[in-house]
């Protein structure tokens, strides 16, 4: 195996003249599954394409985009894992001191978004040739959405950049349609009905066709004004209900020069036996070598011994862009596809004997859970989970826990803890043990509970094999308000799992915890909320070191609501905490025992009229100010 050509000596090699695609990537080249550029060329590859990358380009010389010259059919191009912006600007709008993506940690390897830069330079160099984009920022973007860094709402980045077609969701679908339909010479200008894509017209879809809806014009929803922050909520909400890819119409959008974005139905999610092979495709599973001297590329460690079990999450949290990208249809790999990667992890040279994950967008997700997600399709206006699990679901764990102890079985006699010792009769060529798997990415602990057969079990399971000493979850918030916005279930639940997962951790005779996220300032937060969730905190006698400030990103209902200040699925207005000070005075709620934090919960305190809540007793925040007595 050997990596994907990245210069024109890479295609000598191979005996190549030129390339038949050349995706530009904002990431830099690794070659693992988790990484989307190296996803989508293997995909292609293994389809018989010839497939050149260019990651990172350098914007100085425009000549960077030439290195593997004129490709022979088109441009794929796509920001990288992230959206360029979030990747370049925290919260509050300040530069990030390092990008995880790119070589050694650094930052300034990619442009503020990116894809309008790549795609104008590319323009600029080659003349009449197809351009693709795709992944996040494309896909989030793909009709007009409110830009929280400009504090506008831009148009669809099909239009700002100038691309031929935008693919949205996971894309493997849509991209090798429009590739095999351009190496058999159709025009690029004639592909126009690929599920999965956005295309540019003239006109709106014709009468007689299929099914197509109108959102709100682009002129509708750039203003301010009630009217116009109200047609936004309804474009969003549109959205969300075509986006089941068995019901989902065809959605236009006119823009304010008199053009259209035509959005085509969802592609439907890959089926399990394309999803395994798609994994098993022969990644070298580490960065190109040519980073070696920067210290590599830090996002790779994060995910280098770990399994991506499925796809799609039917979470339905708001603030979460998952479910608009990969959708709510779940789609697990099988355990044998999942322990021939694991196998070839354990021949890798630096593997320890310790599989860092197995999970997805949520891990305990791993089966689809009613008969409508088993033919990859979801119900458009209810949630499975919110406001109540839907009476047709059906939670089981009990695949993935038979999955985990395969895996915990690789090389070893299990001692029932979660590890073992190394079988003698291993084969030399099945690599080292596994000693240990890990679950990082996040668990629902209130579908545990809606497994009446498994759940109990699992958790005990989890708690004995799958935790090194602290699990992260994420309840969010403890303000029923604030969680109804989010998109969450009652706080009692993780009260009770709190209770459960102690309980079981004493009756095996181990000191593990948990670890919480919570989100400051998202939309139907109040100072009062704020209050309520920082005694939460002094009640559990746990401080968070960290609290993430809600983000508002394209793709997500919060976004609306934090730009629209409604809830798009009623419509009711939301309260939307604004400006820096009322943010900080929030999140130093949250952190109320830090000594420079102090004067800010008093104002935030007094402004919330809990004055009650300053001074020595056992109840209080905060002390009195020495200075003004209060």
């Amino acid at each position: 195996m050997r990596f994907l050509p990245v210069n024109l000596s890479d295609l000598e090699e191979r005996g190549r003249s030129c390339c038949d695609f050349i995706f530009v990537s904002g990431d830099a080249y690794v070659d693992h599954p988790s990484f989307a550029a190296a996803l989508i060329c293997r995909l292609l590859e293994d389809a018989g394409f010839c497939i050149g990358i260019i990651p990172q380009p350098n914007l100085q010389d425009p000549f960077s985009f030439t290195v593997l010259g004129r490709p022979r059919l088109g441009f794929l191009v796509g920001s990288g894992n992230m959206d360029s912006m979030v990747a370049h600007y925290t919260v509050a709008k300040k530069l990030r001191s390092g990008d995880a993506y790119s070589p050694g940690g650094r930052t300034g390897f990619r442009p503020d978004r990116a894809l309008l830069v790549y795609i104008s330079t590319l323009r600029s160099v080659y003349k009449n040739i197809p351009v693709i984009i795709g992944g996040i920022e494309a896909g989030l973007r793909r009709f007009a959405h409110y830009d929280y860094w400009s504090d506008r709402v831009r148009r669809s980045a099909l239009l700002d950049s100038k691309a031929d077609i935008l693919v949205y969701g996971m894309g493997e679908r849509p991209i090798l349609e429009i590739c095999r339909r351009l190496a058999a010479g159709e025009d690029i200008a004639a592909i126009r009905d690929v599920r999965g894509t956005c295309i540019r017209a003239r006109e709106a879809p014709g009468a007689g066709g299929p099914a197509w809806e109108r959102l709100p014009d682009y002129g509708a929803v750039q203003g301010r004004d009630s009217a116009s922050l109200r047609a936004y909520a309804e474009h969003f909400r549109i959205q969300e209900l075509n986006a089941d890819p068995a019901g989902g119409k065809i959605l236009a959008e006119k823009t304010s020069e008199g053009r259209w974005v035509i959005q085509n139905p969802p592609a439907f999610p890959l089926n399990q036996a394309e999803l395994d092979r798609l994994y098993e495709l022969p990644f070298l599973r580490r960065a190109h070598p040519q980073y070696d001297e920067a210290g590599g590329i830090p996002a790779l460690k994060e995910v280098a011994f770990s399994l991506v079990s499925g796809r799609g999450c039917f979470g339905g949290c708001s603030f979460c862009a998952i479910t608009f990208h990969q959708g709510r249809a779940v789609t697990g790999r099988s355990r044998e596809s999942l322990l021939r990667e694991a196998e070839t992890l354990t021949r890798m040279e630096n593997f320890k004997g310790y599989i860092h994950d197995v999970g997805g967008p949520t891990a305990n997700f791993y089966r689809p859970p009613c008969e409508r997600q088993e033919r990859g399709s979801f119900c458009p206006d209810r949630q499975c989970l919110y406001p109540e699990p839907c009476p047709q679901l059906k939670a089981d764990h009990g695949a993935y826990m038979d999955t985990l102890r395969a895996l915990r079985s690789l090389g070893t006699e299990d001692d029932g803890r979660g590890g073992g010792k190394a079988k003698n009769t291993a084969a030399p060529d099945r690599g080292r043990p596994v000693k240990k798997v890990f679950i990082r990415s996040g668990i629902r602990f209130d579908y545990i509970y809606q497994d009446r057969k498994n759940g109990q079990a699992f958790l005990r399971e989890l708690c004995r094999c799958h935790v090194s000493g602290q699990l992260k979850v994420a309840p969010e918030h403890c303000s029923v308000p604030v969680l109804r916005a989010m998109g969450k279930g009652s706080p009692e639940t993780y009260r009770r799992f709190q209770r459960d997962f102690t309980e079981a951790n004493r009756r095996l005779g181990l000191k593990q915890y948990l670890v919480p996220y919570f989100i400051s300032g998202h939309p139907g937060s109040t100072l009062a909320s704020a209050v309520e969730l920082a005694l939460y905190l002094k009640q559990s006698r746990f401080i968070p070191d960290q609290v993430q400030d809600f983000y508002p990103t394209p793709g997500t209902l919060s976004t609306v609501m934090y730009h629209t200040g409604l809830d798009p699925r009623t419509m009711e207005p939301v309260y939307v905490p604004r400006g820096e000070r009322e943010k900080r005075l929030q999140r130093a709620l949250l952190h109320f025992n830090r000594p420079e934090n102090q004067a800010l919960v008093r104002e935030a305190l007094e402004k919330a009229g809990r004055e009650d809540l300053i001074g020595s007793g056992p109840a209080c925040l905060v002390q009195k100010s020495k200075t003004r007595g209060n």
